[in-house]
C-alpha cells in the first residue's frame, strides 16, 4: 500500500486484534539469584499488546474496537469491564471456556530492565479464521488495523486477507523474538511495524545491539522490504525510525524506569493516533517516544490520564 492509497479517516474507529491478558511483573530489589526466592516488588495490571494499544488510543479519545479472547473467568470479566470503562468497544471479544484468560509473567532488574518473561496466550487459539471472517464488517468500517503477532498463523493470514479486501492499512507489533517471524510474509503490506532491536534482527537477518545507528540500519532494512514506516524501539535509548523519504533517531526522555511493561505499546498507539490525525511522521515519533517515556514511570501498563495535551507539554 503506497502513501497515496491511504487517506487518514480519523472519524472511523481503529480495529485492534491480538492479546488481552493480565500482567504480573516482579521488580528485583537486588541481584537475581537462581534457584531461590528473590526479594522483589510485585504488581499486577491489565495487559496484552493489543489491549494496551487499544486503551492508549481510547485514552486519547479515538474510537477503537478490540478483537481478542479472554477466559470465561473473573479475570476476563475484569479485563472487559475495565476496557469498556476506558472507552474500548469490546463487543467482538470472545469468551473461552476451554482456556483461562491470558497471562504475562515478567521479572525486571533493579534498574527496570527486563530479565526474562513468560506468557500464556492459549486462549487466542480460539480466535479462529472462521470467527475472523464473521467480523468482516468491522474491517470495512475501520480506518486502520493494528495487529500483534500473538495470533495463530492461520488467523493472521485471514486477518491480512480481509484487511487487503477492505483496503485497510495495517500496523503490526512483532511482540517477541519467537513470534516476529510470523510477520515476515506480510512486510510489503504493512503501513508500520514497531519491533525492538531483537525482533528487528530476526526480521532483517542482522546481528544488532541496542545502539541507535544499528537500529537505524534495521529500520531502513525493513523499509527496503516494503514496510512504509519502521520504528525500532530501544527502551531507554529511544527510537530509530525510517520511511522511504526520512529517517532519524529520537532519544528517550531521561526518567527513572519504574516498569518497562507497556512502553512500546504506548509508542505504537500514539504514532497511530498521530498518523490518523495527519501529524508528520517526525513529530509523530516524538509524541510516541514521549508517551513511552511517561509509561516507563508508571506501575501500570497505560498512563491513566493520557492526553494529547500532556504529550505536547512534555514533548521530548
Amino acid at each position: 500500500m503506497s502513501d497515496s492509497e491511504w487517506i487518514p479517516a480519523p472519524e472511523k474507529p481503529v480495529l485492534v486484534i491480538g492479546a488481552a491478558s493480565v500482567d504480573l511483573v516482579g521488580r528485583l530489589r537486588d541481584d537475581l539469584h537462581e534457584g531461590t526466592s528473590n526479594p522483589a516488588n510485585i504488581r499486577s495490571a491489565f495487559g496484552g499488546v493489543a489491549r494496551n494499544v487499544a486503551e492508549n488510543l481510547a485514552r486519547l479519545g479515538h474510537a477503537v474496537r478490540l478483537l481478542s479472547v479472554v477466559g470465561a473467568d473473573s479475570t476476563g470479566d475484569a479485563i472487559l469491564q475495565q476496557a469498556a470503562s476506558a472507552g474500548i468497544d469490546v463487543d467482538a471479544v470472545l469468551r473461552s471456556s476451554e482456556h483461562p484468560t491470558g497471562a504475562y509473567l515478567a521479572v525486571v532488574d533493579a534498574d527496570g530492565k527486563l530479565r526474562f518473561a513468560l506468557d500464556d496466550m492459549r486462549a487466542l487459539a480460539q480466535l479462529s479464521p472462521e470467527y475472523i471472517r464473521q467480523q468482516e464488517a468491522l474491517f470495512e468500517q475501520s480506518s486502520l488495523l493494528f495487529v500483534d503477532a500473538n495470533l495463530p498463523k492461520d488467523t493472521l493470514r485471514t486477518v491480512m486477507s480481509l484487511a487487503r479486501r477492505a483496503h485497510l492499512p495495517v500496523c503490526a507489533d512483532p511482540t517477541s523474538r519467537v513470534l516476529a517471524e510470523r510477520l515476515r510474509p506480510y512486510l510489503k503490506r504493512l503501513l508500520m511495524i514497531t519491533p525492538n532491536s531483537a525482533e528487528a534482527a530476526v526480521l532483517c537477518g542482522l546481528s544488532l545491539s541496542e545502539k541507535p545507528r544499528q537500529a537505524l540500519q534495521a529500520a531502513r532494512c525493513l523499509v527496503s522490504q516494503g514496510v512504509q514506516i519502521a520504528l525500532v524501539t530501544l527502551a531507554e535509548f529511544g527510537v530509530s525510525y525510517a520511511t522511504s523519504s526520512t529517517s532519524g533517531h529520537i532519544p528517550a526522555m531521561r526518567t527513572q524506569i519504574v516498569d518497562p511493561t507497556g512502553a512500546g505499546d504506548a509508542l505504537t498507539a500514539v504514532v497511530i493516533f498521530a498518523l490518523l490525525n495527519d501529524i508528520p511522521i517526525d513529530d509523530a515519533v516524538r509524541l510516541g517516544v514521549t508517551a513511552a517515556s511517561l509509561t516507563l514511570r508508571q506501575r501500570s501498563t497505560v498512563v491513566p490520564d493520557l492526553s494529547l495535551e500532556m504529550l505536547y507539554d512534555q514533548l521530548v
